[in-house]
């Protein structure tokens, strides 16, 4: 696991501990600050009517303090990934914050677009699911000759057809990872 404050400047990779990376170092101070200004909420500014309620007193400050914290963290978050995306920063910021309820996080991890990246023959920017570029036709994927189904880089033949993918002829670099 990668601590979300020792992050590498790759913000292009995706999965994984990655994910954690793309939140900024603002986002975490201040949920720390709104986490610490509710506790003190709770326990400093409302009125201790009842001894008795403190469990209850905790158990609200500590669960409305990890909420708040979390919301911030998510905006942070999508501060970043809608750059990663090469979407409109500052619209899906301000819906995030702006739509009640966490619904704007909803709206926006429904709708985004996918990372991009891009053909090493000719630098078009493709979809992570293109086998092929379309404009120069290099293989980015290894993919089945006969029923031309995706296929791990590993596999020796193909799991939907039975075909044998060294007859396919597929370039070195592909080939690298099986043998």
């Amino acid at each position: 696991m990668t601590i979300p404050w020792k992050r590498g400047t790759d913000l292009d990779n995706a999965g994984g501990d990655s994910e954690l990376n793309l939140i900024p170092r603002w986002s975490i101070f201040l949920s720390v600050i709104v986490f610490v200004a509710t506790q003190y909420l709770f326990h400093g500014y409302l009125p201790h009517s009842k001894p008795g309620m403190l469990p209850m007193r905790m158990m609200m400050s500590y669960s409305s303090g990890t909420a708040f914290a979390s919301y911030v963290l998510l905006i942070g978050y999508v501060s970043r990934d809608v750059k990663r995306r090469k979407m409109s920063a500052s619209l899906w910021v301000l819906l995030v914050i702006l739509m009640p309820g966490g619904i704007g996080a909803v709206v926006y991890f429904l709708l985004r677009q996918p990372i991009l990246s891009r053909c090493p023959n000719c630098t078009t920017e493709l979809a992570s699911d293109f086998h092929f570029c379309p404009q120069c036709q290099f293989q980015m994927a290894p993919a089945c000759g006969k029923c031309f189904r995706s296929v791990q880089i590993t596999d020796v033949y193909c799991v939907q057809c039975g075909h044998d993918l060294a007859e396919d002829h597929s370039p070195a670099r592909l080939q690298a990872y099986r043998d």
